[in-house]
This record gives structure tokens, sequence and C-alpha cells, in this order.
């Protein structure tokens, strides 16, 4: 009786108002969302104002007032449309370029490798080293080699590789080249960390069924490394999508190579243009967030976003 007693005191009432949750997890989660909210929303908020700006009748250069001028968008894309096309022309390109030089190198470190775990170590040391030196500062090094007087080029000119007045800078391959070195490391990286997670008892039983090599890599190797393949492609075609560096004359680039991101740059600090500086941030962010969800959606690793 007195355990029937106890075991019916169990449950509560069908009709009992719910338990106040914990307010624990929203505190905790407070500073985070204060920090997306001053360094994330609030920016954001500012630079579509921005590109609604209008300039100031009678106003100096650099004054602009708050409107809802949507030509903003209108001018600039007829004004640029070069530099934004070819903005992802070469992001795309340099892209494939470091998957293709990145996944052998990842695939020999993360499954290769892995009898070998000192050399294992140095090689990733060796992917690694590129973060310890500035970006513009290995720009600006590959500005030097790939100069009209260094050895790399005079010696291409001596074997007639190169035409007696051909440059390397100022061209789309030195943008191309440079954008490709730069984020070679984040297209490793993750690819790294797929393959090395990698069961190998897949690839023997691929081999066991009598498949050939390029069989096997394709049918099992791939599918297998594919987050690490998506992860690495958006991490090196969205920087490079807005990069500026690689593309400025003052490194690699030339005045037919010019950039969204330069056109950003000069529109924000020359000409004091600020609506349409803004206007060409949302068309550069807007164009990214379709392109990746698109890509990331038809790769079938939805759970990235």
């Amino acid at each position: 009786m007195a355990f029937a007693a106890f075991s019916s005191t169990a449950a509560p009432p069908a009709d009992a108002p719910p338990r106040r949750r914990s307010n624990v997890a929203l505190l905790l989660l407070l500073p985070g969302i204060l920090y997306l909210v001053l360094f994330f929303l609030a920016p954001l908020v500012s630079l579509i104002l921005t590109s609604l700006q209008a300039p100031t009748e009678f106003g100096d250069i650099g004054m602009y007032s708050y409107a809802f001028r949507w030509e903003n968008y209108v001018a600039v894309i007829e004004q640029y449309w070069p530099h934004i096309l070819r903005s992802f022309g070469y992001a795309i390109v340099a892209t494939v370029l470091a998957l293709a030089f990145s996944y052998p190198l990842a695939y020999f470190i993360g499954v290769t490798a892995r009898k070998w775990p000192l050399l294992q170590s140095l090689m990733l040391v060796l992917v690694i080293a590129p973060f310890f030196i500035s970006f513009l500062l290995r720009t600006l090094a590959w500005k030097q080699i790939l100069s009209d007087e260094s050895f790399l080029v005079t010696s291409l000119k001596a074997v007639s590789l190169l035409a007696p007045d051909a440059h390397l800078t100022g061209t789309a391959f030195s943008v191309i080249f440079g954008l490709t070195y730069n984020f070679i490391p984040f297209m490793t990286l993750p690819l790294y960390t797929t393959l090395e997670r990698l069961d190998l008892r897949y690839l023997e039983a691929g081999n066991d069924l009598y498949a050939s090599g390029f069989h096997t890599f394709r049918t099992v190797t791939i599918p297998l490394s594919m987050p690490g393949i998506v992860a690495g492609t958006l991490l090196t075609f969205i920087p490079a999508a807005g990069d500026y560096i690689n593309a400025s004359r003052d490194f690699l680039g030339g005045a037919d190579t010019q950039m969204i991101g330069n056109v950003i740059e000069a529109n924000f600090l020359v000409l004091l243009n600020y609506p349409a500086a803004a206007a060409l941030s949302i068309i550069l962010m807007t164009v990214i967030l379709v392109i990746v969800g698109v890509y990331v959606k038809r790769s079938g690793t939805e759970e990235l976003l």
C-alpha cells in the first residue's frame, strides 16, 4: 500500500503548468549574442543604410545624407560589372587550382604518411609555416620574384619560353597565381582533417573486391572526403573573391586586373564615394551567399551551413 501510494504521486497531473526553464543557458548565450549584435548586425545595418545614401545638395565631396536611393546599386553594377565578373572568375580559377594542388598534398599527409608520424608532423608544419609570415610580405616577395628584372623572368626569356617584351606582374596569371598560393593552406588543412580520419579498411575492401586504384579513389575516397572538399573550397573561394591585395597595382595586379575589392577600396578611401563602396560590398556579400548556398546544396553537405 505504501509503495503504491508513493508510485502514484510520481507522475504530475496532465493539467499541471509546465516547469519554468532555467535561465542559465540564456545567460551563457548572452555575451555571444551581444557580440554578434554589436560587431555583426549593427555594422551590417549601417552598411545597408550607407548604400542607400544620396549626396547632399551643394555639399562637399564625401558629404551624404540618409535616403532610399536604390539607384546606387544600378549605378555600381553598370559601372563596375567587369570587375565583379573578373573577381568571381579569378576566385573560381584560384579555388580549382588550390584544390588540385592541395588534395594530393593532404592525401599524402593524412593517409600515406600515417606510418611515418615524424614526416607527417614535418609536412603539417610546412603547410602551416606561411601563416607565420605576413600576407603582405608573402605577396610582395612574389612581386619581386615575378618582376621583369628577376632571375626567373630573365631566365625564361633567355630560353625563349617568354617573349622578350612579356611581363608576368600586372597580368591575370600573376593575380591568380598569388591567390592560389596564399590560400593553399586554407584548402589543405580541412582536406587533411577529413582524410586523416579516413578509415583505411574501406580502401582495403575496394582492393579485395578487385576495384582499380582509380575506381576506389573515385567511388570511396572522394565521397568520404567531400566535407573537407566543401569546407576547403569555401574557405578559399570566399576570401579570394573579396581579395584586394594580390590584384593591387602595388603588388601583383595591374590596370586590367582590378577586382571588386580594389574598387571598394578606391571608392571608400580615395573617391570618398561611401554609398558606392557600401553598395558594392552588399552585392559582393549577396552573390557569395547565393553561390555558397547553391554549392553546398548541390554537394549534399547542407550540415555545413
